[in-house]
Order: C-alpha cells, then sequence, then structure tokens
C-alpha cells in the first residue's frame, strides 16, 4: 500500500501525516502541499519541515489561479478582516453559510488534484485531516463525512477502483486529534495552524483559538509555543 497525504504542515494534516507513515513506512508515504494564494507561506515552510522529519517525499502544487475571483478572508488578494473570534462565534452571524475562512470548494478541488497524481505515483489511497469540530454548524462543508464519503465514491469510481479517499478523524474532535497524534510523537513543534503569517501565532483567529483549546484538552502545552 502507497499513502498520499494532504499536508498543510498543521495540526490535523500532521497528525494524518504521522498516522500514514506509522501505518506504511515512510517510503510508502507522500506528502503533497498546495499553495492556493493563502496569506502567508508559512504553512508551505511547516509542512516542508515536517515531511523532513518523517523523510517522505515532498511534492508541491499551486493552484493558486483558480482562487483568484474569491474574497475569501484567507487570501492574499482579499480586504476582508480574518475574524477574531472562534467558529462558534463566527456562525451566531454566518445565517447557516460557511465561514469567511472557508475557500470556495478547497477540499474537493484539493482532493481531486490529489487523486491525479496518486495515480500517476502508484498510490492506494489518499489522506485528508478533516475532522468533527471543523465541519459543525456547517463552518467547512468540505470536512464532513458526508463529503468525504462522496469524494470517496467519486474518486473510486473515476480511477477505475483503484484509488480511494480516507479521512480518519473525520468523526473525532481536534481535542481526540491531538490525543492521538501525542501517542504517535507527531512533531508538533514544526507545525503551524494561525491563518496570520506572523513572527508568532496571533492567539486570536478561530484555529489558534481552536489549537490552543485542543492541547489544553489533553493537558499538554502547545510545543509550537
Amino acid at each position: 500500500m502507497k499513502a498520499l497525504v494532504l499536508s498543510s504542515g498543521g495540526v490535523d494534516s500532521t497528525t494524518c501525516l504521522g498516522l500514514a507513515v506509522d501505518q506504511y513506512g515512510s517510503e510508502n508515504v507522500i506528502a503533497l502541499a498546495i499553495t492556493y494564494g493563502q496569506r502567508h507561506t508559512k504553512e508551505i515552510e511547516a509542512a516542508k519541515a515536517v515531511a523532513a522529519h518523517y523523510h517522505v517525499e515532498m511534492l508541491h502544487l499551486d493552484l493558486t489561479p483558480i482562487f483568484q475571483y474569491s474574497d475569501c478572508s484567507l487570501l492574499s488578494h482579499s480586504d476582508q478582516e480574518i475574524p477574531e473570534e472562534s467558529y462558534a462565534e463566527q456562525l451566531h452571524h454566518s445565517d447557516g453559510k460557511p465561514v469567511s475562512t472557508y475557500v470556495p470548494f478547497r477540499n474537493g478541488l484539493f482532493l481531486s488534484s490529489a487523486a491525479s497524481i496518486a495515480l500517476s505515483k502508484g498510490c492506494d489511497v489518499i489522506y485528508y485531516g478533516a475532522h468533527s469540530d471543523d465541519a459543525a454548524g456547517n463552518a467547512y462543508p468540505d470536512c464532513s463525512e458526508v463529503f468525504k464519503n462522496a469524494m470517496n465514491q467519486a474518486i473510486y469510481e473515476g480511477s477505475g477502483r483503484q484509488l480511494r479517499v480516507e479521512a480518519p478523524f473525520v468523526n473525532l474532535t481536534k481535542a481526540d486529534v491531538v490525543k492521538k497524534g501525542l501517542e504517535l510523537n507527531v512533531p508538533y513543534e514544526l507545525t503551524w495552524s494561525c491563518y496570520e503569517g506572523g513572527e508568532k501565532p496571533c492567539g486570536k483567529c478561530g484555529t489558534c483559538i481552536d489549537r490552543a483549546k485542543a492541547f489544553a484538552a489533553n493537558g499538554v502545552a502547545d510545543p509550537a509555543l
């Protein structure tokens, strides 16, 4: 078995990568980092550091032009401010729509692109780090189990039943993901989650807040801090 892992350099994808290496061995795992016009390059740098730690092949894909029409607050050309509140708070005034940091159909595009690369590289499975906290309340609908199952079916059939999609944390919370990662000795000190590209994490954006809560729930300090 050979696996391709979508790697953003954050907690969830790095735990996914650690899990894949544990299951298949580093020689059978490929990490794929994707640039999509995000505000900073720190997550790509983190993904490279994580791949080097695990001694896995690292690939990079630039999909920036596809998102040029979006005004998502995560993108470098957007004039929107990144919200400084939790996802739960953001959902109170989103009218049931995804939060402003949802990049339109990003995971759908990432998985489709990854499928082409995975088939070309002889992989059997694609891993991505979706979890239930991100899917909750429709904040990031492309992190839901329904979405994962639909993409898996499409990629499985479209690949001639050679390739499938796994989201091992799709029914787990971020705290559960961190617990699993701690068991696997995942190098969280190398990861970057903050939506801002500062010298240190801002501690105020949705992903910083979620990350802090996940480590606190496991009774440990965030190694990246």
